[in-house]
């Protein structure tokens, strides 16, 4: 896994910004972790590339164990796709009673999108105009995957969905910062009954 250093980090400050106030050590490096669920297995590359401090917030619950036997607790459905909801309120019982970290887990993270010609990714802001909407880098397409929103302008830290089919309403409006690449019919399975197992990196 590759990881930035302050000394070698200097065309992304605000990723560096975010990544040290959050106390990460931030990755620039797309990552494959599989999540093992009850339906099934299935694999997503992560996009550290475009999003350092959203990745690297997802890794490091992934370390925590904070998702480990964590149903997927809401779907909505569409009449093209599915919206599948899973991860951890970080002010829940559950969640304060079986991590002991719970304090070092942010409440939020900053929304983060990237574009297509823009050299660092925009924290705390929505793409709402339709160019810019059609200049981001990740779109909600076949097995993305988002971090629910906390306001506006930031992002659960431990909340995420998927979709299963493109939801054009939602470009610019999540950090889209991954999708699965091996298994995408375990996905399509998934109901409100189901539950993560655990989720594996591969190194």
């Amino acid at each position: 896994m590759l990881f930035i250093s302050a000394c070698s980090y200097k065309s992304e400050l605000d990723s560096f910004y975010y990544c040290r106030k959050l106390e990460f050590t931030c990755t620039k490096k797309d990552i494959i972790v599989s999540f093992k669920t009850s339906k099934g297995d299935f694999d997503v590359k992560l996009f550290g590339e475009d999003n350092p401090v959203t990745v690297t917030n997802f890794i490091e619950n992934i370390k925590k164990k904070i998702y480990i036997n964590q149903k997927f607790y809401k779907i909505i459905k569409y009449p093209q796709s599915k919206v599948i909801h899973s991860g951890v309120y970080p002010a829940s019982d559950f969640y304060l009673e079986k991590n002991k970290n719970a304090n070092k887990i942010k409440p939020a993270i900053p929304l983060e999108i990237s574009f297509k010609k823009g050299i660092k990714p925009k924290y705390k802001y929505q793409a709402k105009d339709p160019f810019e909407i059609m200049n981001i880098k990740n779109f909600f397409e076949r097995g993305s995957i988002a971090m629910a929103k906390s306001g506006e302008k930031n992002s659960s830290s431990t909340e995420f969905f998927f979709v299963t089919n493109k939801i054009p309403e939602l470009d610019g409006r999540y950090s889209t910062f991954g999708k699965i690449v091996k298994g995408f019919e375990v996905l399509e399975k998934i109901d409100k009954k189901d539950f993560i197992y655990d989720i594996k990196i591969f190194d």
